[in-house]
């Protein structure tokens, strides 16, 4: 049987980092969105923190960097969420 991960979306704000590592682990990072209920590795609850991709480059570790990226590209190749359309007819 295969579990299934969810996430909790984070809004990318102006000025914010989008990248959410785990800074129980430091093994585990996530573009725009955080798992739910815990860190897939650790299992640690509310332990994330907001970074940009040069600061992982500056303190993270090979591999940490090497997630990061595909975080990203994975992130860019989900479909955007529908938005309603209302029509002024």
């Amino acid at each position: 049987m295969s579990a299934t991960q969810s996430f909790w979306s984070v809004p990318l704000r102006e000025g914010e980092p989008p990248y959410w590592v785990c800074m129980s682990c430091l093994s585990e990072v996530f573009y725009c969105k955080v798992p739910m209920p815990d860190c897939p590795t650790c299992q640690g609850v509310s332990t994330y923190e907001a970074f940009t991709l040069e600061a992982i480059h500056d303190w993270g570790t090979e591999d940490l960097i090497a997630k990061a990226a595909v975080a990203q590209q994975a992130a860019s190749h989900e479909p955007a969420p529908a938005a309603s359309v209302k029509s002024t007819d």
